[in-house]
């Protein structure tokens, strides 16, 4: 647990001046701001965009290969 919360703790940090870098290089009119959050694995990983792959929906994977 407590190598856990270190392992965070260390992400929030680095995805803090990931996005400080990033935003200050970015070119305002065709890039949108990032925030620390969007660049840190353990909190992306509850937002998370996309479709749950299950048994119902396996078939067009499938279809791709």
């Amino acid at each position: 647990m407590m190598a856990n919360a270190k392992c965070m703790d260390d992400w929030d940090h680095t995805s803090s001046l990931l996005a400080l870098i990033f935003n200050v290089n970015r070119d305002p009119k065709q890039q949108r701001a990032l925030k620390p959050e969007e660049l840190n694995p353990y909190r992306s990983a509850k937002k998370k965009k996309g479709i749950p792959i299950n048994s119902k929906n396996i078939h067009l994977l499938k279809g791709l290969l």
